[in-house]
C-alpha cells in the first residue's frame, strides 16, 4: 500500500469524527502548551538575568585584586608581569580616588574610579543612559557617573547627560591614591587636594546606588599613582582562563571571574527548568491517556472495517501503520497547536507583567524566551508521544481475526 493511501486512511477519522479528534488534539495541546509556557519562563528569566549582569567580554575576564593580608601590591611592574602571561589578551587596571564634585551651586563628595575605556567593557557595564562607545580616548574629558550622582545634583539620569561636572581630586596624606578616607567631607578627612576644578562632561549613567564616577585616566595624567586597587585581565579563550587564573594566583593575588557566577546561575536555572517541565509533563501524561482512550475507541469502531481490509489482502503491518500514523499525526498536530497556545499564554502574561511594571515605574522585560531547538524538540516529542499511544491499539488491530471482525457488531 502506498504511503499516500496510508495517509488518506489515517486521516479519514479527522472528517468522520471531527469533534472527538479535535478535542483529543486540544487535550494534547494543553499539555504541550503548559510545558512550553513553563520552560520558556525559565529560559526567559535566565536570559534576562544574564543580560543584566554580563557581556561576552566579561565572561572571558578575570578580576584581580591584592590579598588583604599580602604584601604583594598591584604596581606597574606586577601588572606587566600579568600582561606577559601566555593567554592574556588585555589588561585594564583601575585605581580609586576620593573627589569632590560640583555642578551648578551644589557640591558633593564622590568616589572616582580612574580607568581606561576598556575597563568598563571588561567589567560588563550596562549603561542606563548614554552609549558606552562615547567613553573613549578621543574625548578623555567624558565621564560616566552612577544614577545616585544624578540624584545628588537634583537631576534624573537622563537630565544629567551632557552636563558639565567639576571634580577636585584628593588622596589621604602620605598615600598614592589607592586608599579611601572616611569622613563627612573630603577636606575634613585629612586629605590632600591634588587636582582642582577639572571639568568633565557626563556622557552616560550606570544604575548604581554608590556615588561613583568613572574617569578616563588620560584626562588626569598628573594624578600620583603608584599602585592600583584592581585589574581586569581578559583571556583569549575559556581554555586560557583555566591556565591564566592559577598563574596569577601564584603571584599572590586574589582572582575571581564572572564566568564562575554565571556557571552557578546556569546550574540553578537548569534545575528550575526541569522542575517547571515536570509540572507540564503531568498535564501531558493526562493528555496522552486521553489520546490512548480515543485510539482504543477508534479500534472498537473500526473492527469490522479491519476485517474487510484483511479479507481483501491487507497485511498486519499495513493495519498497524494506519493506527500508528493516525496517532502520530494527532500528536504532532497537538504539539503544533500547543506551541501556539504556549506562545500566546507567554505573550499575554508578559504583557500583563510589563503593564503592571510600567504603572509602578519599573523597567519592561521579556520574561519568556524559547530557543528554536527547544521548540523543534517539543514538536518531535509530541509526535513521539502520539506514536507511543498508538502502538498498543495498532498491535491489537493487527491481531484481529478477519472472521471475528466481520461478525463484530
Amino acid at each position: 500500500m502506498l504511503v499516500s493511501d496510508l495517509f488518506a486512511l489515517s486521516t479519514r477519522m479527522f472528517k468522520a469524527r471531527t469533534s472527538r479528534t479535535a478535542l483529543t488534539i486540544l487535550g494534547m495541546s494543553v499539555g504541550i502548551g503548559a510545558i512550553l509556557f513553563l520552560v520558556s519562563l525559565g529560559y526567559g528569566l535566565q536570559r534576562t538575568l544574564l543580560e543584566k549582569i554580563t557581556t561576552s567580554d566579561s565572561l572571558l575576564t578575570l578580576d584581580v585584586t591584592p590579598e588583604k593580608e599580602s604584601s604583594v601590591l598591584l604596581t606597574s611592574e606586577t601588572i606587566q608581569s600579568v600582561r606577559d602571561i601566555k593567554g592574556v589578551s588585555a589588561v585594564s587596571p583601575a585605581v580609586e580616588f576620593k573627589a569632590q564634585g560640583k555642578q551648578d551651586d551644589l557640591t558633593a563628595d564622590l568616589s572616582t574610579t580612574i580607568v581606561d575605556p576598556l575597563f568598563l567593557r571588561l567589567n560588563g557595564a550596562k549603561l542606563e543612559n548614554g552609549d558606552l562607545k562615547d567613553f573613549n580616548d578621543d574625548n578623555p574629558a567624558d565621564i560616566i557617573v552612577s544614577s545616585s550622582v544624578a540624584k545628588i545634583f537634583g537631576k534624573t539620569s537622563e537630565e544629567i547627560i551632557g552636563g558639565e561636572l567639576k571634580l577636585a581630586f584628593f588622596i589621604p596624606k602620605g598615600s598614592s591614591g589607592d586608599e579611601n578616607a572616611e569622613g563627612s567631607s573630603s577636606e575634613e578627612a585629612g586629605l590632600d587636594r591634588i587636582e582642582s576644578d577639572v571639568i568633565f562632561r557626563v556622557v552616560g549613567t550606570v544604575n548604581q546606588e554608590d556615588n561613583v564616577a568613572f574617569v578616563n585616566a588620560k584626562a588626569v595624567p598628573n594624578l600620583p599613582i603608584s599602585r592600583y586597587s584592581q585589574v581586569k585581565v581578559r583571556c583569549n579563550t575559556d581554555t586560557d582562563m583555566a591556565t591564566v587564573k592559577p598563574a596569577i594566583e601564584e603571584k599572590g593575588f586574589f582572582v575571581s571571574s564572572l564566568s564562575e557566577t554565571v556557571d552557578q546561575a546556569n546550574k540553578i536555572f537548569n534545575v528550575i527548568k526541569i522542575v517547571l517541565m515536570l509540572f507540564g509533563v503531568i498535564a501531558l501524561v493526562v493528555s496522552a491517556i486521553g489520546m490512548f482512550n480515543t485510539m482504543t475507541i477508534t479500534l472498537l469502531e473500526r473492527t469490522e472495517e479491519i476485517g474487510i481490509m484483511k479479507s481483501i489482502g491487507a497485511s498486519d503491518t499495513t493495519i498497524s501503520l494506519i493506527f500508528i500514523m493516525e496517532s502520530t499525526i494527532m500528536g504532532f498536530l497537538g504539539g503544533f497547536v500547543g506551541v501556539v497556545i504556549g506562545w500566546l499564554e507567554g505573550f499575554i502574561f508578559n504583557g500583563i507583567i510589563n503593564l503592571i511594571a510600567s504603572r509602578f515605574g519599573g523597567e519592561q522585560v521579556n520574561l519568556f524566551w524559547s530557543p528554536m531547538w527547544f521548540v523543534i524538540t517539543v514538536l518531535a516529542f509530541s509526535a513521539f508521544v502520539g506514536f507511543l499511544t498508538g502502538v498498543v491499539p495498532a498491535r491489537r488491530a493487527s491481531r484481529i481475526d478477519p472472521l471475528e471482525a466481520l461478525r463484530y457488531k
